[in-house]
């Protein structure tokens, strides 16, 4: 009897590691193009003396940005994901160089964005490595962003508005949808430091958001401008979607994964069942293969672009909103889209692409920035919902 036991035991281990084998061949099969392709952007972005921070790829030619771009923290991001992903210290050793190339960042106060900069590069680095050093820079990366906190609307704003083409629309305190992801920023300060002051603006801008940038379907405005001393609403709009009115997708993908995660950090409810509204939202409205065209509403969809990008921020969302709740169905929509941009419609052919992973994403259209073409943060996205999902397994 014990040896039939034993029989039955061994087989059910078995088919377990049969069938974790299947399920993980998606991101076993993902990280060797990884590496192939980050090999080579890492190879260009080192060339020289001088390390360079790769943006995009078009025209035949990879393009770098400067420390002070909103994206320049998701390449060291990408590399330290491919290091959780490989375990080869080679990544993290290259990690470190391009994310302490960042070090001016933590002082930066004329945009909101130091979150994006500082949580993909040292936060990274300080939760895989625990570096030295890297305290430090969150903490004062957290109080130059607080200081864009406007009192008396209750909101981080995001845009100066007397430069650029921000000056040009009238705007007192513009208050975007992506500015939820550089909550994490703020939270991870109040858990390092204790000091509750940044857990609290980061608590008040959500409710602010959740309270003005929404429509009864969930979908959200991509900008709102307040009255900076009286949180009075003054317009809401968009920049970067089709139209003031349209379901703009990256803008849906940043509220999805903004709410989840400040949910994660707070555990206070309201934002989790936001972040369910505006998934259902999601999911009600994605086209076949989960990859969205660049906004819900374009008018001439299906003839339009779809964006990558949006759909690995969406599909990294999906997989933390399902280890919350344990709804099968957002990891199944999770899943979807990987298997969707892991495919020839989305994933590079090694050697190409400028060694981007993906394909297919849009920066702004109605700015004619960056369209059809690769993005880092769409690399960064990819590689950080392969993680969740292998983490699932």
């Amino acid at each position: 009897m014990n040896s039939i036991k034993t029989i039955a035991a061994l087989a059910a281990t078995l088919c377990l590691a049969v069938c974790f084998r299947q399920a993980d061949r998606l991101v076993i099969e993902n990280t060797e193009n990884a590496k192939v392709q980050l090999s080579a952007l890492l190879a260009l972005s080192e060339e020289g003396d001088t390390l360079r921070i790769p943006s995009t790829f078009k025209d035949g030619a990879v393009e770098f940005v400067p420390e002070d771009d909103w994206v320049s923290g998701f390449f060291a991001g990408s590399l330290w994901y491919m290091y959780e992903l490989s375990g080869d210290e080679f990544w993290a050793d290259h990690a470190r160089r391009h994310t302490e190339k960042l070090d001016t960042i933590q002082y930066l106060k004329w945009h909101h964005d130091v979150g994006f900069m500082i949580s993909g590069s040292y936060g990274n680095g300080l939760r895989i490595k625990n570096t030295p050093g890297y305290k430090e820079v969150i903490l004062n990366a957290a109080k130059s962003l607080s200081t864009r906190f406007r009192p008396g609307a209750g909101v981080l704003q995001s845009w100066n508005v007397d430069r650029g083409w921000q000056a040009e629309r009238g705007w007192e305190c513009p208050v975007i949808i992506d500015n939820m992801m550089n909550l994490e920023l703020l939270f991870n300060a109040t858990r390092i430091s204790g000091d509750s002051t940044y857990f609290n603006i980061a608590v008040s801008h959500a409710d602010k958001t959740l309270q003005n940038h929404f429509r009864p379907d969930a979908s959200c405005y991509h900008v709102l401008d307040y009255d900076p001393q009286t949180g009075e609403v003054r317009q809401r709009c968009t920049a970067q979607g089709y139209a003031d009115e349209s379901a703009w997708a990256r803008g849906q993908a940043w509220a999805l994964y903004g709410y989840a995660m400040t949910y994660a950090y707070t555990g206070f409810g309201r934002y989790l069942s936001q972040a369910e509204k505006i998934a259902a939202y999601i999911m009600g409205r994605l086209p076949e293969d989960g990859v969205p065209y660049w906004d819900f509403d374009a008018p001439d969809i299906p003839d339009t672009f779809r964006d990558a990008s949006s759909a690995s921020i969406m599909a990294s969302a999906f997989y933390h909103l399902y280890s919350l709740t344990r709804n099968s169905l957002y990891r199944k929509t999770a899943d979807k889209m990987l298997v969707s941009l892991s495919s020839e419609a989305y994933l590079a052919r090694q050697g190409t692409n400028g060694g981007f992973i993906l394909k297919h994403s849009v920066g702004s259209l109605p700015h004619g920035n960056n369209i059809d073409v690769p993005l880092n943060y769409a690399d960064y996205y990819f590689l950080e919902a392969l993680l969740k999902r292998r983490r699932l397994e």
